[in-house]
């Protein structure tokens, strides 16, 4: 079953994805098929995306992350590429137990690229770089 699950949720945001095309909203079936597969998280990353807190920062060279601000007000690196979220909840929940795929910030990137909300800020490979390093001195 944890292996198929996967598969479910990309179908699922494929589907979404679709509707948001041709309607410009998830349809309700869609939300509690969210709200089942990742319960309060699917909540949480709704409200992260209303609030427009996902920001894809890119550099020149292609490379690219997002940052999220959290409901507690700090900001999350994350790497949708590769799912993965610099917050405590990924670490614990997602990478330890792993009773969750994902946590509320990835959840939220995915949800603002179907919904196309998410920010955009372009910055030079040297500020990304930067960034990135800073991000990796705070978790240490």
């Amino acid at each position: 079953m944890a292996v198929a699950l996967p598969a479910v949720v990309e179908e699922l945001l494929s589907e979404m994805a679709t509707a948001v095309k041709e309607s410009a909203r998830i349809p309700d079936e869609h939300l509690l098929s969210l709200k089942f597969i990742f319960g309060s998280s699917a909540i949480q990353a709704l409200d992260l995306v209303d609030r427009q807190s996902i920001t894809l920062i890119s550099s020149p060279s292609g490379r690219h992350v997002y940052q999220v601000l959290g409901s507690s007000g700090k900001t999350y690196t994350c790497l949708a590429s590769c799912h993965y979220c610099s917050c405590p909840a990924f670490a614990f929940s997602v990478l330890r137990k792993g009773d969750s795929l994902l946590c509320k910030h990835l959840l939220a990137i995915y949800l603002s690229q179907i919904m196309r909300t998410c920010q955009q800020l372009s910055v030079s490979d040297k500020q990304l770089t930067d960034l990135l390093l800073i991000e990796k001195k705070q978790e240490a």
